[in-house]
């Protein structure tokens, strides 16, 4: 149990930085550069990117650097961590992810909490997040089952700062950061009554990554196991 509550700190302190970083370069970017969204998203994609490789290189031999509720759902259903791990992984991102929000709320001398009035909703926005997650889980599955999974920070802040700008929604694809992004009224937030639809298309999109990497990211060696079994079963 302490070793649990030491990962699932380094998944809150993780979390936080995350949504810190998120929140505050939006709020700087809309500040530095008033008239231009797309200079705005440049320099809020570019913080994140930064910042989100840096904590995983980290934090990432703690706790695996999960700082998302679907990374560590897909980890349970890959068989990673087990159901009670999961489970406080999840709290931990949301409430390290919230408290994240409040400080670049503080930082930029705005209200603790302010909650956001930027309505993302529609068809296209909800395509967008469930291709970003599912992107997102399959990059971290892949690069963690291949030859080279000390890449994993890059090939993740990567395909991050690249989602930022191909998806529609810019990418939101974390509930925990979703949940958090309602709480500040800048750039990066998100209205509350837009946020259920995101991250229902969040898990939907982890669901579907499940069922990529079982089928086209399986290991030799899972599948070796998964053909023994049957003869460990006196199966003919």
């Amino acid at each position: 149990m302490t070793d649990l509550a030491r990962k699932a700190t380094a998944e809150a302190v993780g979390t936080g930085f995350l949504v810190a970083t998120v929140i505050g370069s939006g709020i700087a970017a809309e500040r530095l550069s008033p008239d231009d969204v797309g200079i705005q998203l440049l320099e809020n994609s570019t913080a994140t990117v930064g910042a989100l490789v840096a904590l995983i290189l980290a934090l990432g031999s703690v706790s695996g650097a999960h700082f998302n509720p679907v990374v560590s759902l897909v980890e349970r259903l890959l068989g990673g961590i087990d159901t009670m791990t999961a489970v406080v992984y999840a709290a931990a991102q949301i409430v390290g992810g919230c408290a994240g929000a409040v400080v670049a709320n503080l930082m930029f001398d705005l209200d603790a909490v302010n909650l956001s009035t930027n309505t993302r909703s529609g068809g296209a926005l909800w395509l967008g997040e469930l291709v970003a997650t599912f992107g997102l889980l399959v990059i971290i599955v892949g690069v963690s089952r291949s030859e080279r999974p000390h890449a994993a920070p890059l090939a993740v802040g990567g395909y991050i700062g690249a989602a930022y700008w191909f998806t529609s929604s810019t990418s939101f694809a974390n509930p925990a950061v979703t949940t958090a992004r309602t709480l500040s009224d800048t750039f990066a937030g998100i209205r509350p009554s837009s946020a259920p639809a995101f991250i229902v298309v969040q898990v939907l999109g982890a669901v579907l990554a499940v069922a990529f990497a079982r089928y086209v990211l399986a290991r030799p060696d899972d599948v070796a196991s998964e053909v023994a079994v049957p003869h460990e079963r006196g199966a003919p």
